[in-house]
């Protein structure tokens, strides 16, 4: 896969993704945006492919936000439609993933970087993470899922908090505040990235995806999570993964999926 602002890898079962615009932090343009989809959509079609870890090239940046020279002289109808299309191609794409997707979070998380971070299953966050969510200082609100995903994850008082102030907190605040699941040093980031998405690779990648499916139900208002889980659970009775998974526990050896 060849792309301009992206580079993509392939580790044994691990796919990965680097934003690669350094010279702007990497930042989110429409061309980056659409090279993530496609990135995203080829890997998750890759049935060898078991996780995948999105993170930014360099030191300084995971992602610091969208690129505001593209929609500085928007008008309200332009601005509704890049919100749309922002959410519908890349941000609630990568939330429905069926394989997992692990943030590696390096230096600046902000804005859409932020939001990109928070529609990945797993955040794990370097030392020098600093994140926030600063588009009131823009006039503006979060508009690709920000407004949504923040309170979900870290709870109404705290995400008004950030959302309000603009301000940034760091990869400890962030952790302590349940916003990211691990912090480690910049050194072992993504060595540590791998190492989890290997225990990932171990398990059943059917009830995986099952599995997330019925937890993003539980974000959704308009169905019963309860039920999806009831249907999801029935329905792994009648997998191969299901066959493997209890034959190697009763064979006491490890499933091979």
């Amino acid at each position: 896969m060849s792309y301009k602002n992206i580079f993509t890898e392939i580790d044994g079962p691990l796919g990965i993704i680097t934003i690669d615009r350094p010279k702007k932090l990497n930042a989110l343009n429409r061309l980056t945006i659409d090279e993530l989809r496609d990135a995203f959509i080829t890997l998750d079609d890759d049935d060898d492919i078991r996780a995948i870890i999105v993170t930014g090239s360099g030191e300084k940046a995971f992602v610091a936000g969208a690129d505001i020279s593209e929609f500085a002289d928007f008008d309200q109808e332009q601005g509704r439609q890049l919100a749309k299309k922002g959410q519908n191609d890349l941000f609630d794409l990568v939330a429905g993933l069926s394989t997992p997707v692990i943030a590696a979070i390096n230096g600046f998380a902000l804005g859409g970087g932020l939001e990109l971070a928070m529609a990945s299953h797993i955040r794990v966050a370097s030392t020098n993470a600093k994140m926030g969510l600063p588009e009131v200082s823009l006039g503006l609100i979060p508009g690709y899922g920000g407004t949504q995903r923040l309170p979900q994850l870290v709870g109404k008082g705290k995400a008004l908090e950030m959302i309000t102030t603009g301000g940034m907190i760091t990869a400890e605040e962030a952790f302590d505040y349940r916003l990211v699941n691990h912090v480690v040093s910049q050194e072992e980031l993504l060595s540590f990235c791998e190492s989890l998405g290997k225990k990932i690779a171990r398990n059943s990648p059917m009830a995986i995806a099952e599995a997330i499916n019925a937890v993003n139900a539980n974000y959704n208002q308009s169905v019963n999570g309860f039920e999806v889980e009831i249907k999801a659970f029935g329905a792994c009775f009648g997998t191969d993964d299901f066959k493997e998974g209890t034959g190697a526990f009763l064979e006491k050896r490890k499933p091979d999926f």
